[in-house]
This record gives C-alpha cells, structure tokens and sequence, in this order.
C-alpha cells in the first residue's frame, strides 16, 4: 500500500497546482515536533498548532516540582527550534474541534485548513471518576502543574515552621504521592531527598528529615511495566531512601486532611500528590472516532484513523499495537519514532512510493528512584543502582532539546550531587487563584 493510495489530496488541490500540500501537526511535544522536523526539506508548508509555546521535556519535570531545575532547564520555544526550518509556521492557539468533512482544523481565531493532519496532543490526568480530587491532589502533566507542586511542597515546610501545633506540624511534614509508576516513584525519591538532604540545615524550629512520605499503590507491586524482580529492587531502594511504600491500597477518599485508603486506613496530609493514570486527549471526539478505556485514538499499522481521510495520530494520543500485541507505552522515544515515520510516511507518499507499516524499536525502560538509585530494563540486561543511575541521567541529557539545556542541567545535577543543594527553592503564586 503507498499513501498515494492511503490519502488522496482534495480535489481542489488538482485546481490549484501550484498550492503545496498543507500539513497542519497538533501539539508541539515529541511526537509533533519530530514530525515538523521530519518534514523540513519536504515539499509541503508545515504548521504546528500548539496552545504553550514551547517544547518541554516531561520526564524531567518532577525535578521541577522538586526544586531540582528551573522550568527554563527543561523546556525550549518551539519557535526556535524551528526558526531555520523555512516551510514551517508556528501558531500558539487552542485547538477547539477538527472539521473532517471540510478538512479543516478549528481553533479559537481560525480555521486552518489540511491535506495531511497530524494530532499530537498528548495526554492529562485521569481520576477515575473521581474528578474533585484534582484540587487535593494535583498531578503532574505541565510546568504549571510543576511550579504548583513545588510551591505546596515548599509551602508544607515553611508552615510546618511556624505552627505551635505539634499534630499539624505532622500533618504538614506528612507528603503522600499516590501512584507506583515511574512518576510517583521519583516524586517519591525525590521529596525525601528534599527534605533530608537539602533543606536539613535551613529551618530552625522543625527537623525536616523527620518528614514522612507515603507512596500509595493500588497493584501488589510498583513499576507494572518493568520485570517483578526490578519492581522489588525499586521498592527497597525507596524504603532505603525513607520513604513508606504501601502496595495493593486503593484511594478511597482525597481531600485537605489526607487520603483514606481501601483497607480503612487514613494518613493525614496537607501535600497529596497524584501520579496514578493518564488520559489521552480529546482527539477521539474532535475526530468522532472510537478510542480505548484511556481515550486514545485507535489507529491503523500507518498511523492513520480509519475513515478519516489524511488524519494520523501518533504518541500518548494514539492508541497503537506492537508486534506483541500489547499497545505501545506512551514514552518519549515511541512518540519521536512515531513522529519520524509519519514524516517519512507523508514524503513517500508524495513520491509515490510504497511504505512499510510502523514498527516501534523498543530500547527498554529506565525510572530514577534517588541519588545513585534507579532501575534500567534494556534489551536481555536487567540492572540497578549507581549503573542504573548513570545510564539514566545519560539518557535524560540526551532527549533534552538544545545543546545549551544539556550543559546546564549536567552542570546542574553535578552541582547537586557533590553538595545536595537544590536552588529552585522558589514558592510562585498562580494568578487564577
């Protein structure tokens, strides 16, 4: 099959032969990005419709709800990544529908016409139902997200420091994360290491090494998508950090005095933080398509939404199958791949040429627990500790975008790791509240 024959360009672009194709791409994340940069020397005027205007690094940005890096650290304008690609435009706006019949993307101030479309627009936070608990328990999806974090858990120790009450000095030292994936369990780490490592020496009336935090997980184990035996290795090297881990316990109940769990246990907390599921975007329904229980886009061996004509959807948008048959996780290296062929896709299609199905390369999984701790799973070697550590900070480095955002988080992390010291210590306020 060619994409000749998958997406055939509108009739009126026969009319018009010397209108190029237009490929309008969704979302300015791995996925989006790799694809305009796919398309850089490609016959088609490109533009990247994303509602912030720039590129940001999610893996890293629990260092920055932690304090660890800076938003600037971890994030880059999409417009100067893409300043010297000539056939692209970029527009920040907010996607409000797509017109397939007219093959038209609506936004806010516009409506933007397509040949090809690409969606990239990620995922936000799921709550199973329970969508009040977002005020209690923030989750971590944007720099926002972020700096709010940051700010209630900075906040948890600054009035920690000035209350008279020893049960509220408790409950304000107590940090509950709810979520065993990999960003509940670097929450996790990283809060602990926070509380006593960096900041031990900064307060004068509470000892803030003495903080609890509780990693709440409803499964038997953390980590479901790494071997058993790396999900054992990643809880007792949070155990050994200090933090509580506590396995097969459902949320119940979340509001401003803490968590209620499904054994009947209740931990007070004025810091719940959330980390448990993800909900892809509205895509299905802009599109009005069938989605899976997560609401990504169910798409074909291309990429493409069947019956749409010239709509791909790729990264944690797309609901895609691998080779075993399981979808593929929505990490940043499937969703650059992703981007990359649908680029590739697009240009062969134009030549005329045949194009093989999409085939994701799986280079293992990685998640950072602490200081010279983590786990790796890659290819036929299971590890952790200090080696797991190194390969994932290396890997990190290497995804970040711009040759300067590498240098300073190195020198960044090196800093912190020869004095523990985490300088973002910044407490921002958000003006819609």
């Amino acid at each position: 099959m060619t994409i000749a024959e998958l997406d055939k360009p509108q009739s009126k672009a026969v009319a018009e032969p010397t209108r190029r194709p237009r490929v309008v791409i969704l979302g300015g994340g791995f996925g989006g990005l790799n694809a305009a940069l796919g398309l850089r020397n490609a016959p088609v005027d490109v533009t990247i419709v994303d509602r912030r205007n720039y590129h940001l690094f999610q893996p890293l940005l629990y260092q920055v709800a932690t304090a660890g890096l800076s938003p600037a650290q971890i994030a880059m304008p999409i417009r100067r990544i893409l300043a010297g690609q000539k056939n692209a435009t970029v527009l920040m706006e907010k996607v409000e529908g797509v017109d397939t019949g007219s093959r038209t993307v609506l936004t806010a101030n516009r409506r933007l016409p397509y040949d090809y479309l690409i969606i990239a627009t990620g995922a936000r936070h799921a709550y199973f139902g329970h969508d009040d608990w977002e005020n209690t328990a923030p989750g971590l999806k944007t720099i926002p997200d972020a700096t709010e974090i940051r700010g209630r858990i900075l906040s948890a120790f600054e009035k920690a420091e000035v209350t008279e009450d020893p049960e509220l000095r408790r409950k304000l030292l107590t940090f509950v994360v709810i979520g065993g994936g990999p960003t509940g369990v670097e929450l996790a780490g990283a809060i602990v290491e926070l509380a006593r490592k960096a900041i031990v020496r900064d307060f004068r009336n509470i000892d803030s090494s003495t903080a609890r935090v509780v990693l709440v997980e409803a499964d038997k184990r953390l980590l479901t998508a790494f071997p058993e035996k790396l999900s054992d290795s990643a809880k007792r090297q949070l155990e050994r950090l200090g933090v509580e881990v506590k396995l097969g316990a459902a949320v119940a109940a979340c509001d401003g005095n803490g968590v209620a769990l499904s054994d009947g246990q209740r931990i007070a907390s004025a810091c719940v933080l959330w980390a448990a599921g993800v909900m892809a975007s509205r895509a299905a329904k802009w599109l009005d398509v069938p989605s899976d229980r997560a609401g990504r886009v169910i798409v074909d061996d291309h990429l493409h939404v069947p019956g749409r004509e010239g709509v791909y959807v790729i990264g944690d948008t797309a609901c895609v199958k691998g080779t075993d048959g399981r979808p593929i996780p929505g990490v940043a290296p499937a969703a650059k791949q992703m981007g990359r062929y649908v680029a590739g896709l697009i240009r062969a299609g134009l030549a005329g040429k045949p194009v093989a199905p999409f085939r994701y390369s799986d280079y293992g999984n990685l998640a950072t627990i602490g200081r010279k701790a983590a786990v790796a799973d890659v290819g036929r070697f299971q590890f952790s500790g200090f080696l797991a550590w190194q390969l994932w900070s290396f890997a990190h480095l290497w995804f970040l975008v711009g040759f300067r955002n590498r240098i300073v988080v190195f020198l960044d992390w090196a800093w912190a790791y020869a004095t523990f010291d985490r300088s973002a210590r910044l407490i921002t306020e958000r003006r819609d509240r």
